[in-house]
């Protein structure tokens, strides 16, 4: 056996594991903050992503990341976070917390078109 072979092959075996530990560390890395993005309002990440380009979508599992960021924490049976709308005409809003106040109120979620 060439002892030169050997040691050579030898050498460069701790760079290219070294190599790919930066690569996964880096991925790991940008992986949770992309996670940390999409945890933002929607405007707030519409502001990244807008500056990102599209090889993002192909170099990590954005879809299943968007699932998981974007799930929330309530369960059935949890009051409903208050917010506010504006009414459609635009005069006024409306807040949750004062409609529940003064009865109650049931929250529909969907689509009717």
């Amino acid at each position: 056996m060439n002892t030169t072979n050997a040691s050579t092959n030898s050498k460069w075996v701790p760079r290219v594991v070294l190599v790919l530990l930066i690569v996964a560390v880096l991925w790991g890395t940008a992986s949770a903050a992309l996670y940390r993005i999409m945890r933002r309002p929607p405007e707030a990440f519409a502001r990244v992503m807008s500056k990102l380009p599209d090889a993002v979508f192909l170099l990590f599992p954005f879809e299943t990341m968007w699932t998981r960021a974007r799930a929330g924490t309530l369960q059935p049976g949890d009051p409903a976070p208050n917010f506010t709308l504006a009414k459609l005409d635009h005069s006024d809003t409306v807040q949750l917390a004062n409609l529940v106040s003064q009865k109650p109120v049931v929250l529909i979620f969907g689509s009717y078109t």
